[in-house]
């Protein structure tokens, strides 16, 4: 089954060193393996960063949209495609998903594990989920601690390339109302967890899909009230949207912007019991 990491009395998980050495402290073969082992963009998701300027590696991929524009579902897709074996089309590789409002839901993400390997793959599904680790974390300060120990994880898993954090504005408005009138200590955890998320994507060569929502009316495209910090650090940009129709249901699209280049380009998907399927261009 998924593993939920062991917590410290601060909240953060409590990876040990191997053999009690020094915590995160790895040899040249073994950081060798690490980061030759991470996987690009275009491996994760090759629907979305099929282009030639994807990043390798490091890349910090935001999913923006207001709530039920499939964010959480397109993290599942991503995530899944991770720990699928190669022999389904997957990378055999471990996720690490961060949990920041309590709602990830594992009977959906097996649901999407299920839908991609065929019937009774129940060992095969097992396996998935092993190399699944789950942190769930409820306040700015936990996930700032969550991210000063990933590090020492991290030299310890090289299979470990993918890094799922699904609400990162989840604490806003509790961030706001500890930081009084002033707008720097109101931003000042976010932060300092965007700065650790880009020490983590550099250092350690990880993929990072985050999860973002639109905090105010009127700003459908973009997070200004996350930072300046945040909006540097991102590389990709998600944009996605849903829109009801009465008569055919909702119908989803995602605008995938690369940032350092200003490329874009626009792909509708559809929701279902085994979770997002991109509709082909043209339909």
């Amino acid at each position: 089954m998924a593993q939920v990491a062991g917590k410290t009395s601060a909240g953060a998980p409590g990876p040990q060193a191997a053999g009690g050495g020094v915590p995160g402290a790895e040899s040249g073969t073994e950081l060798l393996a690490r980061l030759e082992g991470r996987s690009s963009l275009k491996e994760i998701e090759p629907t979305l960063f099929a282009a030639e300027d994807s990043p390798d590696h490091g890349g910090i991929v935001e999913l923006h949209g207001p709530e039920g524009a499939g964010k959480t579902e397109l993290l599942y897709r991503v995530t899944v495609r991770c720990l699928l074996p190669p022999s389904a089309g997957g990378l055999g590789a471990e996720a690490l998903f961060l949990d920041t409002d309590g709602h990830f839901d594992l009977l959906r993400l097996v649901a999407v594990l299920e839908r991609a390997l065929p019937a009774g793959a129940e060992a095969l599904v097992r396996g998935c989920l092993g190399r699944l680790w789950v942190l769930p974390c409820a306040s700015s300060a936990q996930l700032l601690l969550t991210l000063h120990a990933l590090p020492a994880l991290l030299c310890r898993r090289p299979a470990l390339g993918l890094l799922a954090l699904d609400g990162l504005s989840a604490f806003y408005w509790q961030d706001r109302a500890q930081g009084g009138e002033s707008a720097r200590r109101q931003e000042a955890p976010l932060g300092r967890c965007v700065q650790l998320l880009q020490r983590l994507a550099a250092a350690h060569r990880l993929q990072l899909f985050v999860t973002t929502q639109s905090l105010l009316q009127g700003d459908p495209d973009r997070a200004p009230s996350l930072g300046q910090a945040w909006r540097r650090a991102v590389t990709h940009r998600l944009l996605l949207s849903r829109q009801d129709d009465a008569a055919g249901g909702p119908r989803f699209s995602v605008l995938v912007r690369h940032l350092r280049s200003n490329s874009s380009r626009r792909l509708s998907f559809t929701v279902g019991d085994g979770g997002l399927e991109f509709c082909a261009q043209g339909s």
